[in-house]
């Protein structure tokens, strides 16, 4: 196994399970926090998929690039802050020669029934209340 997938591996256990299936980690950094209690952090950067939303899949489609980061607090880790900048993916999908900007319902995949994420992580209470 490379090293970077082992890394890789090893910081998803601190993730949301089920969190991969949407998500990649594409990188981490520690640093210091500034904070007295917890001097360090850890950021973990995590892009989603590039996989269309299952309501758009018979459209025409591209890629439309990410939103905005959002930064998420999460548990700490052995003493250090932990945050998730979070990209999400929007495509341009064709529906009768109209042109629309669409991305996906995570308010439906945290409450959905086959979700595997435990409901009190509930993906992050959806973004922290999204939009954008």
């Amino acid at each position: 196994m490379e090293k970077k997938e082992l890394s890789s591996e090893l910081l998803a256990l601190f993730l949301p399970e089920g969190i991969l299936d949407y998500f990649q980690i594409v990188s981490y950094r520690k640093s210091s926090s500034g904070k007295h209690i917890y001097d360090k952090q850890l950021e973990l950067t995590l892009e989603e998929k590039d996989i269309i939303p299952s309501e758009y899949q018979s459209y025409p489609y591209r890629s439309s690039g990410f939103m905005e980061a959002r930064y998420i607090d999460n548990y700490p880790i052995r003493n250090m802050l932990v945050k998730l900048k979070v990209r999400r993916r929007r495509w341009e999908i064709t529906i009768n020669s109209k042109k629309k900007q669409v991305s996906r319902n995570w308010e439906v995949i945290a409450q959905g029934k086959g979700t595997r994420m435990s409901e009190e992580y509930a993906f992050l209470n959806v973004f922290q209340r999204l939009p954008g």
